[in-house]
Parts: C-alpha cells; structure tokens; sequence
C-alpha cells in the first residue's frame, strides 16, 4: 500500500528530494555532456552512468515514500490524488488526480 502524505509531510520531504535530485542531475548532466566526446566503449559506460544516475535517483524517492514519475518528476500520493513537484521548482505548490497526470496539475492556493 502506498504511503499517504498531509501537504505538511510532503512540504517538509522537500529539502531531501531537492538534495537528491540535484546530485543526481549533476551526475546525470556531467557523464551526459562527456558523451559528446566519446568513442564507442565510452559511450556505452555513461549511457550506464547516466542510467545508473537516473536509477538510483527513483529508488531514492521510492524510500522516501514518493514517486518518481518522469524524469526529475515527484508525486506524492495524498489519497485523493498527488501533490507533485518538478525540477527546479523551489515548492511543492501543485496537485493533480490520479488520472490526470503533469498536464492536468493544478496550483494549490
């Protein structure tokens, strides 16, 4: 059964999942950009790296109880829905249904 968070609980994840998905992006980012001058076997271990990064990155987030939803992407199940967050966002300000998904997220007032 997933873990049901307040807004509360969830604002107060944030600081950690910021942490975690900078450092990831970081990872992410620096093996991305050496790809460009890559050969073929080097290519293929950051491709790895990069997946690794991303990887590591959900799992991460799944022990905290979110969801990692798309790339740099959170969702935190509320019961009725998630409260969901997107890099570089500073605040978790949005909520959207379990069927909407990103493109039906809504601002919280």
């Amino acid at each position: 059964m997933p873990k049901r968070f307040t807004l509360a609980e969830a604002r107060g994840l944030l600081p950690e999942v910021r942490r975690l998905t900078d450092d990831a992006r970081r990872d992410f980012s620096a093996a991305q950009q050496a790809l460009v001058f890559a050969d073929e076997r080097g290519a293929r271990a950051l491709e790895a790296r990069m997946n690794r990064a991303v990887g590591d990155w959900a799992e991460a987030i799944a022990a905290l109880g979110a969801e990692a939803k798309g790339l740099w992407l959170v969702d935190f199940d509320n019961g009725a829905g998630y409260y969901c967050w997107s890099h570089p966002e500073t605040s978790l300000d949005h909520f959207h249904g379990y069927e909407d998904g990103f493109a039906g997220r809504m601002k919280i007032n």
